[in-house]
């Protein structure tokens, strides 16, 4: 069966299986808290977070855990001891459907995201003076 052409968010999670929705909507909700400016799009046919154009953050779901695209050198430093329990791979912070959402840390990702690259165009406007 053909995937579904997927839009937008929504349709990315409703095309998920029904027991991944719940989790999926639970982190696009602490993303959207987080970066509450950040726009909500379709990149590499994931939910991506930009701002300014530039993604933040993606997520996507997989049959045992679904993946946050957030892992830089900086994020796996400053998160490290509380990442020591999860799956880290090329950028990607793997989380198990079995567990539950961890809340706090994914919201902290995502602002230690936003502010890494609001550092990152800060340094370019400077360059650029």
């Amino acid at each position: 069966m053909p995937k579904p052409n997927i839009t937008s968010v929504d349709d990315y999670i409703a095309s998920q299986p029904t027991e991944s929705q719940a989790i999926l909507e639970r982190v696009r909700k602490i993303i959207h808290q987080a970066v509450p400016g950040a726009e909500e799009v379709i990149s590499y046919k994931m939910p991506t977070y930009k701002l300014h154009g530039t993604p933040v953050i993606h997520f996507a779901a997989w049959k045992q855990h679904y993946s946050l695209y957030a892992a830089t050198k900086p994020v796996i430093a400053a998160f490290k001891d509380e990442l020591a329990a999860y799956e880290i791979y090329k950028g990607t912070i793997r989380f198990p459907l079995s567990q539950p959402v961890p809340v706090k840390l994914i919201g902290r990702i995502a602002k230690f995201r936003a502010q890494e690259i609001a550092a990152r165009e800060k340094a370019t406007a400077s360059k650029k003076r």
